[in-house]
């Protein structure tokens, strides 16, 4: 299916023109029907002869209802622009104009109806009509002259049509899903229903989606679909869609909120834009509304110079960049400027002079992103969430971009800063605390938190782990060290050498407290102790060997199956303070199971 957005000034035809395409009348209201003025969207759909579908999303042409308008048209990949041959372009027409050049819509055509009741200005209309496209999107865009009441025409624009929906590129139904909603409603027996164009990604029965509403952020289902009023399991772009949704009430839905796939889209409330078209940025009002898709939402503009300013919405949105986004006064009928998205998690401002720095770095950006600028701002930061900001992570990577382990991509420079401080964390720790085995993972990436600049605080152990091994350290059982580095255990070390010799002769007696006390053999200098491989210590203060577990294995798998803990602490020849650990110790490794209070047995 292709989906098609009406525009033009009021009372030029276009719903008539509808219509007459399709055999449908797309006013919905019974307000519409009596003024004969469309006043909010309206939907139809057809085939072509190449059977081709075609929906059309018929929106209002009055001054009055430019957000409706606006609302239509934004997710429409597709516009067909109207003007009336007895009125000739007029105000709206430039509006409308503006809004499609503002959201960046390059396909569509231009039709200038009535051609039955003014057929001597149909030359002078076309005229007109192309020099007010000029610049725009649609300059080249074909004309057909028709007549909607004698159907004079009609057969060469359903030619047209089929022509430039034969040449708009097919979206992708691999990408992520975002479907502005236009309308929600409840049918009984069903529940809540919301209606969209899909213009990316594919929806099925049963998919798990997310909700970003004006008031509420919810997790939802697929209950069941329906396209052209007919029942799918599956829909893909383009296509007018029914969804209807589970664990939603239609009363929190409204028009201008999405349904997008969970986990796939930051949702904004502060981004930064650069001015495609209209009145410099820093030259309007401050307070103006943003519209996107469907959305319509209060924003507050920082103009860093006029073409580059700062959004706050009052509400988050999932935005992406590349996005082509309308901006205009409230109650204007006028397009006050046309932005694109350029930074979806924009870097706070601080000192004076940070706005013109903002604007230069800004200036510098292709629209499509800058990988680069993005990871040497943060110094590292995950593929995935570039993907979620709706930039190309190319298979080249930039010189100075690394790509790391655990799908993170880092600054080269900053690396090295990182690298080189990793080493000196390490040393200066390991000489303050002789009996530590190494760095915990957690500790290094705290102290590299503090650094300028920071690593980033969402860091996983993967990136930390690449910064150490960079630095010539080892990673072991979480700790951070240099290779071959022992833990020094200084005075404790006899106490632990008089032990292990204790163990080796009797590996199940294990020491009482009050031996390790008189071997000088405290919490810190067991647990140094364990992390060099030397004493293993059980629950309940029992320490014994690191060999202990397997050679009680080994006489317990000689018992007759399943075995009591008083028949394991015979075969072993030890003590219940010293067996119920132990016991515990092979259970929680899934060596041995237990059956019951009393019983075990051997996990073959």
């Amino acid at each position: 299916m292709y989906v098609v957005a009406t525009a033009g000034h009021v009372d030029h035809g276009k719903s008539t023109l509808v219509s007459a395409l399709t055999g449908m009348e797309p006013d919905r209201w019974a307000e519409e029907k009596k003024r004969g003025l469309t006043i909010d969207l309206g939907f139809a759909w057809t085939t072509l002869p190449s059977g081709r579908e075609l929906a059309f999303v018929d929106v209002p042409g009055h001054e009055k209802f430019l957000a409706n308008m606006l609302a239509g048209v934004g997710p429409a990949p597709i516009v067909c622009l109207v003007v009336a041959a007895d009125k000739g372009w007029q105000a709206q027409s430039s509006d409308h104009r503006d809004a499609i050049t503002a959201l960046g819509i390059t396909r569509g055509l231009v039709v200038i109806t009535r051609a039955d009741i003014a057929p001597e200005a149909l030359a002078a209309t076309e005229a007109e009509a192309r020099v007010q496209l000029q610049g725009t999107p649609l300059a080249n865009a074909p004309v057909v002259t028709v007549s909607a009441t004698s159907g004079e025409g009609l057969e060469e624009l359903v030619a047209t049509l089929d022509a430039v929906t034969a040449d708009t590129p097919a979206p992708d139904p691999g990408a992520r899903l975002r479907l502005w909603v236009d309308r929600a409603f409840t049918i009984k027996g069903a529940g809540t229903v919301v209606t969209g164009t899909l213009t990316a990604g594919t929806l099925r029965t049963g998919d798990r989606l997310r909700l970003v509403g004006e008031t509420s952020t919810e997790a939802t289902g697929v209950r069941g679909l329906q396209s052209r009023n007919s029942a799918a399991g599956v829909v893909v772009p383009s296509a007018r869609v029914a969804v209807n949704l589970r664990d939603v009430g239609a009363d929190v839905i409204h028009r201008g909120d999405a349904l997008i796939t969970d986990d796939a889209w930051p949702v904004a409330e502060v981004i930064d834009v650069r001015r495609t078209m209209g009145q410099p940025l820093d030259e309007g009002a401050h307070g103006l509304m943003l519209h996107i898709g469907t959305a319509a939402v209060p924003v507050h503009m920082r103009p860093f110079d006029g073409d580059h300013a700062r959004l706050t919405l009052d509400r988050g949105l999932p935005l992406q960049v590349t996005d082509r986004i309308v901006l205009r006064s409230p109650g204007s009928r006028n397009v006050f400027a046309g932005v694109v998205v350029i930074d979806v998690d924009p870097p706070e401002l601080g000192r004076r002079g940070a706005g013109a720095r903002r604007a230069s770095e800004l200036a510098d950006r292709p629209e499509t992103g800058d990988i680069l600028a993005e990871v040497a701002r943060r110094g590292a930061v995950e593929r995935a969430r570039l993907l979620r900001f709706g930039l190309s992570v190319p298979e080249v990577l930039p010189d100075d971009v690394a790509d790391a382990s655990g799908g993170w991509l880092i600054h080269r420079p900053t690396l090295e800063h990182w690298v080189e401080a990793a080493r000196t964390i390490v040393k200066v720790k390991l000489a303050a605390e002789p009996l530590a085995a190494g760095v915990p993972e957690k500790a290094l990436a705290e102290e590299l938190r503090r650094v300028d600049p920071p690593l980033p605080g969402e860091t996983n152990r993967e990136l930390v782990a690449a910064i150490a091994s960079r630095a010539g350290l080892e990673t072991v059982k979480g700790m951070v060290r240099p290779p071959g580095h022992s833990a020094d255990l200084g005075p404790a070390e006899a106490g632990v050498a008089e032990v292990e010799r204790r163990l080796a002769a009797n590996p199940f007696a294990a020491p009482e407290a009050d031996d390790l006390r008189e071997l000088r053999l405290g919490v810190r200098e067991l647990a140094v102790a364990e992390s060099a491989g030397r004493l293993l210590r059980l629950g309940d203060g029992v320490v014994v060997s690191p060999r202990t577990p397997a050679q009680a294995m080994r006489l317990l798998a000689g018992l007759d199956q399943p075995f009591t803990t008083s028949a394991a602490r015979q075969a072993l020849g030890t003590t219940r303070r010293v067996v119920i650990p132990l016991l515990e110790y092979l259970d929680g490794r899934g060596w041995t199971r237990r059956i019951d209070n009393t019983s075990r047995e051997v996990v073959r």
